[in-house]
């Protein structure tokens, strides 16, 4: 006899949670997601910030989305919220939140969030097609940073150094700066 199957969550299961409650999906699993920290948060509200800037001034098509914000990569099979997402194709734009892969994605590590980023969400991204991914890690004090059409093998850059924005080229973001 062959054990029961696991029914899968789909885009409906996130959709019916109570108001206030976020999770992700997958490849059909959910993950609840924990309430952010103060840090955590200063560190979206400042990236978001510098980014959105950066784009104000070069008069670039590009949007910069700060969670929680969808990132629908697998139809309803994979749904995600990254901290920040870069988007510059507005045809990927909807009132659902962002139908494919962004451009720039940047994940802030919770203690709760590590393996996810850095494992799961890592492949995960390769995977869509997303161009850059940060993970900014203030335990460990360093950001971690993979521009997949360059090369598979990760920048991992302590806080004190100046990181350039692959996508942009010209914007550079020193993350203990934004710490003070």
């Amino acid at each position: 006899m062959s054990l029961p199957k696991e029914t899968a969550c789909t885009i409906e299961n996130i959709y019916a949670l109570p108001d206030g409650q976020r999770a992700e999906l997958i490849d059909g699993q959910m993950y609840m997601m924990a309430p952010p920290t103060y840090k955590h948060q200063r560190l979206v509200v400042q990236l978001s910030r510098i980014i959105g800037n950066y784009i104000a001034e070069q008069k670039s098509t590009c949007e910069v989305l700060p969670a929680p914000f969808a990132v629908n990569l697998h139809a309803d099979k994979t749904y995600v919220e990254p901290d920040i997402s870069v988007i510059c194709d507005k045809n990927k734009l909807s009132d659902r939140g962002c139908e494919g892969a962004p451009d720039f994605i940047i994940e802030i590590v919770s203690p709760s969030s590590r393996r996810m980023d850095y494992n799961t969400k890592n492949a995960l991204y390769l995977e869509a097609g997303v161009r850059e991914y940060w993970i900014v890690d203030p335990a460990k004090e360093c950001t971690t940073v993979y521009r997949y059409e360059e090369d598979a093998a990760p920048m991992i850059c302590p806080f004190e150094q100046p990181i350039t924005v692959g996508i942009y080229g010209n914007l550079q973001i020193t993350v203990s700066e934004l710490l003070n």
